[in-house]
């Protein structure tokens, strides 16, 4: 998200991480094509950035108002960057792991901030190969965040089961819809943040650590949800990067329309507690597991509820929230993703039809990785093209 804009309608940004593969290999790049990276950027002048690796590349709108209108430039990213790919031989796509991925074979890309974080994180850093999808939205007062981070955390959980694209990692199945937390909370900071007091207290643990040299800034804080250091925003961190377009605006709009609720109700979790962020860990542990189909555990009822129950809780507290904000298809749209599954599920679903069609593992996961790109920016692959395919 770049500058700012109209605080009161809470605008919003979205950033999306992509996997760049070889188009015969199906397995990520090792180097990133200078040409490639030039022509994107060309085209795409302040909304393409490369990544920590060189198999990566980052994504950024401008700061929006119109889920439709952020919706319409994320697919003109992404079908530009499939055709420019395609003149070199390189795949793009949108998912929270690379199925075929192997760490050890990472290259970081050359910047100063991502050396210092290499030679600060070593093997932690190179088993970092992850992409994820990041919703930045404004509040009025932006001193208000750290509370309204506090207690959006208990739908956390609901909104990476929605996201998730990470069942595979190195070349196996992993048993989880999510892995990509997995990797993810090898780094320090991250994960579920703690229960901060108020912007105070969040500035005095931020301001401690700079002081005493364990980070330059809060940039370097990677929480699943943090206040933006750039930006007035609360930025949104926990999702796998979506596959499907929709399901990236889908999601986003449900988070700015429950920031929303949250900034304009402060009664709405206001009285949070060790308890309540362990539950949070416990309902994130069982997104990553079984992805929109996990049951989660309702704080309030002492029960257990099913992801379709959380998110028509959410959808009827947001309501009014999607309407002034004219978002309520996007919203609803969420409901999409339970009925016709997440990028985990169509992953599977390509995994196993290939086996059942006597495919090896690896040439099965080839065929994920092609239905992955073909979603991901809407071309023909060259698995596609020929004739077994059909």
């Amino acid at each position: 998200m770049r500058k700012a804009i109209m605080a009161d309608s809470y605008s919003f940004g979205i950033e999306e991480e992509y996997f760049l593969c070889g188009s015969e290999s199906r397995n990520t790049l090792r180097f990133m094509p200078k040409g490639f990276i030039e022509r994107a950027k060309a085209l795409f002048t302040a909304e393409v950035m490369p990544e920590m690796l060189q198999s990566q590349i980052e994504v950024a709108t401008m700061p929006a108002t119109d889920m439709k209108v952020a919706a319409a430039r994320l697919a003109e990213i992404r079908q530009g960057l499939g055709e420019i790919g395609r003149g070199f031989g390189i795949g793009v796509l949108a998912a929270g792991t690379h199925p075929l991925a192997v760490w050890s074979k990472q290259r970081s890309t050359e910047a100063a901030r991502y050396d210092r974080v290499m030679h600060e994180l070593q093997m932690v850093g190179m088993r970092n190969v992850i992409c994820g999808l990041h919703v930045h939205v404004e509040l009025p007062d932006p001193s208000r965040r750290v509370n309204v981070m506090v207690r959006v955390l208990p739908w956390l959980p609901l909104l990476f089961a929605l996201s998730t694209s990470s069942p595979f990692w190195q070349g196996r199945r992993t048993g989880l819809m999510g892995y990509r937390l997995a990797a993810n909370h090898e780094l320090p900071r991250s994960g579920i943040p703690d229960l901060f007091q108020d912007q105070a207290d969040y500035d005095r643990y931020v301001d401690t650590l700079v002081a005493s040299r364990m980070i330059r800034d809060a940039s370097y804080v990677w929480w699943l949800i943090r206040p933006s250091l750039k930006h007035p925003t609360l930025e949104l961190r926990v999702a796998d990067s979506c596959t499907r377009v929709e399901h990236s605006i889908s999601i986003a709009a449900l988070y700015r329309c429950l920031l929303r609720r949250l900034d304009r109700d402060p009664s709405i979790n206001g009285r949070m507690t060790g308890a309540s962020r362990a539950i949070v860990c416990e309902n994130l542990w069982r997104a990553q597991r079984y992805g929109i189909h996990a049951s989660f555990v309702d704080e309030a009822t002492r029960s257990a509820c099913s992801a379709e129950d959380m998110l028509n809780d959410a959808i009827a507290l947001v309501a009014p929230d999607a309407e002034a904000l004219g978002c309520w298809d996007e919203v609803a749209a969420c409901r999409d993703i339970l009925a016709g599954g997440t990028s985990a599920d169509e992953q599977l679903g390509v995994f196993a039809a290939a086996e059942a069609r006597g495919s090896d593992p690896r040439r099965a996961l080839d065929e994920v990785v092609d239905r992955l790109t073909t979603v991901t920016c809407g071309l023909r692959t060259p698995l596609e093209d020929r004739p077994h395919a059909a």
